[in-house]
């Protein structure tokens, strides 16, 4: 019921005859809720959640005072504590490695040197696909790798003559090949149960 109230509450400005979160837009003349879901959606979506749960709270005896609502939370967060202190360093890096320019230095200075030397084409391209399946063996999240190895090597295999797609093809290649033996992979225990079963069966 709280669900619903907050969803009507918010729904109903957004309509032509009540159209208080409605915005002209200065380019078209058109009225639109674009600035409101782009800057506004996000604590109607924490009151959503928020609302119902301390009705719940409140029903079931489990919050009476803020105290208890501290404590659940902190419950709640309690197991996120690792994700948030790798995130925090995480991006530390990501954001100097921008700042620095060190991605740019390494690709131009390392494009000159493969290209001194004669190591283009798909001997580049085997290389690249082994570098990729080797870091995935240590670092299990696709996305992670790519934000990090992308600044260095896209625009590296671009002045090597290479299109940035075959570059994430084959970083593609050599992640998904790793994958199924890196201990690193969240499903890894999930597989070697399955492949048990299997066996057993």
């Amino acid at each position: 019921m709280a669900v619903i109230l907050i969803i009507g509450l918010f729904g109903l400005p957004k309509l032509p005859g009540l159209a208080v979160l409605r915005e002209i837009d200065p380019k078209t003349g058109e009225s639109s809720i674009s600035n409101f879901m782009h800057g506004g959606l996000l604590p109607v979506i924490l009151l959503i959640f928020l609302i119902p749960g301390l009705i719940y709270g409140k029903k079931t005896g489990k919050i009476n005072s803020s105290h208890d609502l501290v404590k659940g939370m902190s419950h709640a967060m309690s197991s996120m504590g690792g994700y948030l202190v790798l995130s925090f360093f995480a991006a530390q890096f990501v954001n100097y490695f921008g700042k620095t320019n060190l991605g740019t230095i390494i690709s131009v200075n390392g494009a000159n040197f493969l290209k001194s030397i004669g190591f283009t084409g798909l001997p580049l391209i085997i290389s690249f696909v082994i570098i990729s399946a080797f870091l995935n063996l240590f670092m299990g999240s696709a996305s992670a790798k790519w934000a990090i190895m992308a600044p260095i090597f896209v625009p590296m295999m671009v002045n090597l003559g290479l299109s940035p797609a075959l570059t994430q093809v084959a970083y593609r290649i050599g992640d998904s090949s790793t994958n199924l033996i890196t201990p690193l992979m969240s499903y890894f225990a999930m597989i070697v149960v399955f492949m048990i079963y299997e066996k057993i069966r």
